[in-house]
């Protein structure tokens, strides 16, 4: 008896072995080589001729109604005979949902606008939950590709220290999607008989003519000369006018191919000088450390502020024509930067589970979203439903669409869901004519010159070096905050700059840096 339960119990450990080495197997196979079925047409409609059925495992966020009654997608079902069973989870809760759905064992065919992280990807993609792409999209994604051939910084932010790519981007080319405007008061300029500023004492001169000429004309001291969305913005508004910007989704510069990050450098410390005396002299309003974004969209609506940063001019709509866009002023060195995002936006918003037997057709039916028409689709909707195109062929909005008593976010998201952010989308400026009015695009010319080439987005790291690197920029990034945000306001002397200086080294700094410059250096 005792000889029969150690042959049974060897037996059941050979097959798990056994089961857990085929289950390595497959999260490693080569979908390309394998090929799809005989089903499916690798170019054109439909994608398959018969028609299956996909799982999707998807965030909703506020504005977006239910998706299998989204016009659009079922639009799309009938050209590509692919029809999404769709599991949208109201963005209230959807972390947990998410995580539940990777460990539950019943997994979607795919994850869409699920926000996966750099982390999720690596653990999920190394355990063959998520199957690697690269393949699939060298062979039947020639619109991503494309992208990819041209911005290789794209490729680079998006693969995991494997090798593998395990969850695609949104993709923004789109200069004035990718940054806030510097937006000026020229009817106050023009009430003082002012020019715009290009320097930092320019600047002092007239804000200070915003705070004491009443350029509104009413008597009263009313005005804000210059505000902000909040601290991080304060902080990004001007510094590259100081010679830094964030690269590679942190407080680092890469100059000569060297990782160098700039919280401790004097540059900063002059920059952090400048914005003490906005702040010490009420230059700037001195609710950005503590107001809601209710009250900054509020004074941007009222017209009643000199100077401030927004990507568009939707919130100030009514105001409009009292603001123009203007340059980044040319700082003390000479230097003239100016912030934007990455190319690469929104890491994480599909990724194909090893459940899904229709790899092929699944890779088929995102990339449409990456071309010119089929991101005009996504972001419009139907042609002669709930868009048109104008004069200049540019895609807009039916007035149907633009007048909707139910707001135009949530109209537009009952047939689309690219309102609320995280979709897979391609951003371009021919199909986002309706978010980035002239009035953007003329303000995006002011900055264009003077953006970095190329923008790095955030890497990804292995799990281990993933939680390393969160260890250490918990405690560095609260205290960088907290001690710049007191060096403005004064709570924090200036003779301090050396102690600040010895805390964040002490934090971990040099290895930060040696971590980022090991993963600009794979990414080269």
């Amino acid at each position: 008896m005792r000889k029969l339960i150690i042959l049974v119990l060897s037996l059941v450990f050979i097959g798990l072995v056994v089961s857990g080495c085929s289950n390595s197997k497959d999260a490693s196979k080569d979908y390309v080589s394998e090929g799809p079925s005989d089903n499916f047409n690798e170019e054109g409609f439909p994608i398959v001729e018969e028609q299956i059925t996909l799982k999707f495992f998807a965030r909703k966020s506020p504005p977006n109604g239910p998706y299998n009654e989204m016009k659009m997608f079922n639009e799309y079902e009938q050209m590509t005979n692919i029809d999404i069973d769709w599991d949208d989870v109201p963005q209230d809760g959807f972390q947990e949902r998410k995580s539940l759905e990777f460990s539950s064992g019943e997994l979607p065919d795919a994850f869409y606008k699920s926000s996966i992280t750099p982390l999720e990807a690596v653990e999920y993609g190394s355990s063959g939950v998520l199957i690697p792409l690269e393949g699939l999209l060298e062979e039947y994604a020639p619109n991503l590709t494309a992208l990819y051939n041209e911005y290789p910084e794209i490729k680079s932010s998006i693969t995991a220290p494997d090798g593998h790519i395990y969850a695609l981007p949104a993709i923004l080319t789109l200069n004035a999607a990718r940054t806030d405007k510097i937006w000026i008061n020229k009817t106050w300029l023009n009430n003082l008989e002012l020019e715009a500023p290009t320097t930092p004492d320019e600047l002092v001169s007239v804000l200070e003519a915003f705070r004491d000429n009443d350029p509104n004309g009413n008597g009263e001291k009313d005005e804000i000369p210059m505000t902000f969305r909040n601290f991080g913005q304060l902080l990004n508004s001007m510094i590259g006018s100081w010679g830094m910007i964030d690269q590679m989704g942190n407080h680092l510069m890469i100059e000569d191919g060297k990782v160098q990050f700039w919280m401790t450098d004097n540059r900063f410390k002059e920059y952090l000088q400048f914005l003490h005396k906005l702040y010490d002299e009420n230059l700037m309003d001195r609710g950005v450390f503590t107001q809601e974004e209710s009250n900054f969209v509020g004074n941007m609506a009222s017209g009643n502020v000199g100077i401030f940063w927004n990507q568009t001019t939707d919130a100030f709509n009514k105001v409009k024509d009292d603001y123009t866009g203007i340059s980044p002023i040319i700082g003390p060195d000479g230097d003239q930067l100016y912030s934007a995002g990455p190319i690469a936006r929104d890491f994480g918003t599909f990724a194909i589970t090893s459940k899904n037997e229709h790899p092929q057709a699944t890779m088929r039916w995102i990339d449409h979203f990456f071309s010119e028409e089929g991101s005009i689709f996504f972001r419009y909707g139907i042609e002669g439903d709930t868009f048109h195109y104008d004069e200049e062929g540019l895609p807009e909005y039916t007035d149907e669409v633009l007048n909707s008593d139910q707001g135009l976010g949530p109209t537009i998201g009952q047939f689309t869901p690219w309102p609320g952010g995280g979709s897979p989308q391609f951003v371009t400026e021919k199909n986002a004519s309706a978010i980035n009015p002239p009035e953007a695009q003329e303000a995006q010319e002011m900055l264009d010159p003077f953006l970095p080439d190329p923008i790095y987005g955030t890497p990804i790291f292995d799990e281990d070096t993933t939680k390393e690197v969160d260890q250490i920029r918990q405690d560095m990034d609260q205290y960088f905050e907290e001690s710049a945000s007191k060096f403005i306001t004064g709570d924090l002397s200036f003779d301090k700059w050396d102690d600040y200086v010895s805390t964040i080294e002490g934090m971990g700094l040099d290895r930060l840096t040696e971590i980022y410059q090991e993963a600009y250096d794979r990414t080269n």
